[in-house]
C-alpha cells in the first residue's frame, strides 16, 4: 500500500520532470529558433506548418504550440487568413534587444567563466577569421552570433542560455536588413578579438567594458539602419 508520503514525493517528483523535460512542442521551438539565429529563415518568409512538420517528424498540432510560443516571443506573427510569417522587427525591438543584452552579456564576461568556456569564446573569434578569409558572409554573420552565445555560456546558466536563444533569433533579423552592406559582419571581428583577449588574459572589467562600448556603438548602427 502506498503511503500519502510516498504518493506526495512521486508527484512532486513528476511535477520536477515535467518542468525540466521540455515538450516536442519547445523543442520544434527550440529548433526554429535556431535557424532564425543562424540565418535560415528570413524575415517575412511564410512558415508551413505541413512542412515543418514533416522535416521535424512531429504533428501539425505540434508546430502550431510552437508556433503560439515563438509568437508569444513576438518572432513570428499569424495573419488571419494568410498564415505564419518570420517577424520584421521595428525601431522599439532594437533599443528592448540591446538593452537584454547589456544586462546579460556584459554580467556574464565580468564573472568569467571555467576554461572550455572561454576556449568556446576563443573558437567563435576564429570561426569568423575563417569566415572571413573565405569570404562568406553567411558564415561570419553565424560566427559572431556564436560568439555572443558563448558570452552567455560563461555563466553556466540554463535560464539565460535560453534568454540569448530568442535574442540570437531576434539579432539576427535586425542584422538581415543591416548587411545589405556587404562587410557589415567585419566591422566587429577586431572588437571580438580585442574583447577575447581581455578575457583570456582574465582582464574583466576590461572585457566587460570593451563589451559594452561594442554594444552601444552596435545599437547605434542598427537604430539608424531601422529608422529609429
Amino acid at each position: 500500500m502506498t503511503t500519502p508520503e510516498v504518493a506526495s514525493g512521486s508527484q512532486a517528483a513528476a511535477a520536477r520532470l515535467r518542468v525540466t523535460v521540455p515538450s516536442v512542442a519547445d523543442r520544434v521551438a527550440a529548433e526554429l529558433r535556431l535557424q532564425l539565429a543562424e540565418g535560415l529563415l528570413l524575415p517575412g518568409a511564410r512558415l508551413t506548418e505541413s512542412t515543418i512538420a514533416e522535416d521535424l517528424g512531429v504533428s501539425r498540432n505540434t508546430v502550431r504550440e510552437a508556433f503560439a510560443e515563438l509568437a508569444a516571443e513576438r518572432l513570428v506573427v499569424r495573419l488571419p487568413n494568410r498564415g505564419v510569417f518570420v517577424a520584421s522587427l521595428g525601431p522599439g525591438d532594437v533599443h528592448d534587444v540591446y538593452t537584454v543584452r547589456r544586462a546579460i552579456e556584459v554580467s556574464a564576461i565580468r564573472a568569467g567563466g571555467a576554461p572550455e568556456r572561454v576556449a568556446a569564446v576563443r573558437a567563435a573569434v576564429e570561426e569568423g577569421k575563417a569566415a572571413a578569409a573565405a569570404d562568406d558572409e553567411e558564415a561570419l554573420g553565424t560566427a559572431n552570433q556564436h560568439f555572443h552565445g558563448a558570452i552567455v555560456a560563461l555563466a553556466e546558466s540554463r535560464r539565460l542560455d535560453t534568454m540569448m536563444s530568442q535574442v540570437l533569433a531576434e539579432m539576427r533579423l535586425f542584422f538581415h536588413k543591416a548587411t545589405v552592406d556587404a562587410h557589415f559582419y567585419r566591422g566587429y571581428l577586431d572588437d571580438n578579438e580585442e574583447i577575447c583577449t581581455a578575457l583570456e588574459a582574465g582582464e574583466l572589467d576590461r572585457a566587460g567594458s570593451l563589451l559594452l562600448s561594442y554594444l552601444d556603438r552596435s545599437e547605434e548602427k542598427q537604430s539608424a539602419v531601422h529608422g529609429d
